[in-house]
């Protein structure tokens, strides 16, 4: 696919909408294309996380691992989702395993990449703080609700 591709791309990733397209096409540049076959893990829960990736096509289904050692589904993730947010900016553990449903597509945006983006970037920085912090809450909100239902 074409850098201009790339682009279209990030600026439909909800953490990304709304930043100019030169700063999207730093980030795509930098990114790399990895094709993963139907079947195929894209990573493991509890694995070192050193990146996030953007599903450009196809899907993935995502699963956690419960303490019975049964699998939990956590459901799929398509074309325009970016797994392990987090890890784009801190070390963190993969939370699910993402395995690839159809032959598909991932842009991988590492660690370094995303930091220098924010560093050249103040601006980009306060809003992907905002966007990572609000995703925080939900996610605990979530977990909350869920919480209460088992009391």
């Amino acid at each position: 696919m074409a850098l201009s591709d790339d682009i279209a791309l990030f600026a439909r990733v909800p953490l990304f909408a709304g930043l100019s397209d030169d700063k999207l096409r730093l980030m795509a540049f930098g990114a790399e294309r990895r094709r993963v076959v139907e079947g195929q893990t894209l990573f493991r829960e509890g694995s070192a996380a050193d990146c996030g990736f953007v599903v450009a096509s196809g899907s993935f289904r995502l699963t956690v691992t419960l303490r019975d050692g049964s699998l939990r589904d956590e459901g799929v993730a398509g074309a325009g989702i970016l797994l392990s947010e987090l890890a784009m900016v801190s070390p963190v553990e993969r939370k699910y395993t993402a395995t690839a449903v159809e032959d598909s597509e991932v842009i991988r945006i590492n660690r370094p990449l995303f930091r220098r983006m924010l560093e050249e970037y103040p601006e980009v920085a306060v809003l992907v703080d905002q966007r990572i912090r609000a995703n925080l809450a939900e996610m605990i909100g979530g977990a909350g609700r869920l919480a209460g239902r088992f009391a």
